[in-house]
């Protein structure tokens, strides 16, 4: 009877503990320091749940950029996770996220879209050159209150490599080969941006150029330039004022070129 009860009281315990004090998210469960995982939603991880990282596996020094964790399998109710970084540092882009003890957890169980449940973050290089890794692990929840029958599984390390900046040796005249569209500065931005394009000199003609700011629904947000531009270096500052934070992108278009880049609007 005793043994019974002791039983009973270490599951209910195991509840309260899964359901209530990991509502709002639970750190140093990855690999990084030897975390065992989301055991208190089963001991063993499960291959059907899959977890992984999409953004840039290249920055440069100091640089903030925008990444995605994703999952996949398991009951799919809902997710929760915890993301950790060794060199690097992470951060929320919306309340879907936030940051206990330098890493990165949900607010609340996020629920799936489909197949699949997302979560977006910052992450800013450490200022030296580095070999970085992210470490994940993600939590499928079948939101009835019992862990026994979530799933959870580590998502494969992700390898960040932080080089230094590109030196810029300037020459008059001097552009570079084609059309190219740079990376906005300062990103994450707050109201405003600035944007950078080139047309290179071998464009003998002008070209009819629109550059254009859409959300992640594909809605345009913005049209600043739709003109014809001759050869050279351009930049145009795009404001965010008005709009909500979150992930948008800008496209440049001439002709037969077209380039995107995405950034984000940080309140």
């Amino acid at each position: 009877m005793k043994l019974n009860l002791i039983f009973v009281l270490t599951f209910l315990s195991l509840i309260i503990y899964a359901n209530i004090d990991h509502e709002h998210g639970y750190v140093g469960v990855t690999k990084r320091d030897g975390g065992l995982g989301c055991q208190c939603h089963g001991i063993n991880p499960t291959d059907s749940v899959i977890v992984w990282i999409e953004g840039p596996d290249t920055v440069s020094v100091g640089d903030t950029t925008g990444y995605k964790l994703l999952m996949t399998g398991g009951p799919a109710f809902a997710g929760g996770f915890d993301l950790a970084s060794y060199f690097g540092e992470l951060d929320s882009t919306d309340t879907l996220t936030h940051v206990l003890f330098g890493e990165l957890t949900h607010t609340d169980p996020n629920p799936f879209t489909n197949d699949t449940v997302t979560w977006n973050f910052l992450y800013t290089a450490p200022d030296s050159v580095v070999t970085d890794t992210l470490y994940s692990v993600g939590n499928s929840v079948n939101g009835n209150g019992n862990p026994t029958y979530d799933q959870w599984n580590f998502g494969e390390n992700f390898t960040v490599h932080v080089i230094d900046e590109p030196v810029n040796v300037e020459k008059e005249n001097l552009l570079p080969e084609g059309f190219v569209l740079y990376q906005n500065y300062p990103n994450p931005f707050n109201p405003s941006t600035k944007i950078r394009f080139v047309i290179a000199s071998e464009v003998k003609q002008s070209q009819f150029v629109t550059l254009k700011i859409y959300d992640v629904l594909g809605n345009e947000v913005a049209t600043l330039v739709n003109e014809e531009k001759s050869a050279g270096e351009y930049k145009v500052e795009f404001s965010g004022f008005g709009l909500t934070s979150g992930i948008y992108f800008y496209k440049l278009s001439a002709g037969n070129y077209n380039e995107t880049k995405k950034m984000i609007l940080m309140k």
